[in-house]
């Protein structure tokens, strides 16, 4: 939580915002932010609230999880993927038939 509570103060203060400013626009009390700051806690969504003003969401995106398929399954799949189409034998279908 220190990291987290120095990376916001460091950032803020880059951008010369001071505390105030900073919680007026990121939609949260300015305690809340100096508890933040110091490391004491707070809340995710104030945590995302505080990234957005400073810019910085896309720090959220390391969390992101992708689905993976395994090697096994991909073979599997491309097993199974058709390779030509042709009529069921005993079809009733008609077929049209030429003027020639």
């Amino acid at each position: 939580m220190q990291d987290i509570g120095n990376f916001i103060k460091e950032t803020r203060l880059q951008q010369n915002k001071s505390q105030e400013l900073a919680a007026e626009e990121a939609g949260v009390h300015r305690s809340t932010l100096v508890r933040m700051e110091n490391g004491e806690g707070g809340t995710l969504l104030s945590f995302v609230q505080i990234l957005r003003m400073l810019g910085k969401l896309e720090l959220l995106q390391a969390f992101e999880t992708k689905q993976q398929i395994s090697p096994l399954l991909l073979a599997e799949l491309e097993l199974k993927k058709r390779r030509r189409a042709r009529t069921k034998r005993g079809s009733t279908e008609q077929q049209s038939k030429s003027d020639w």
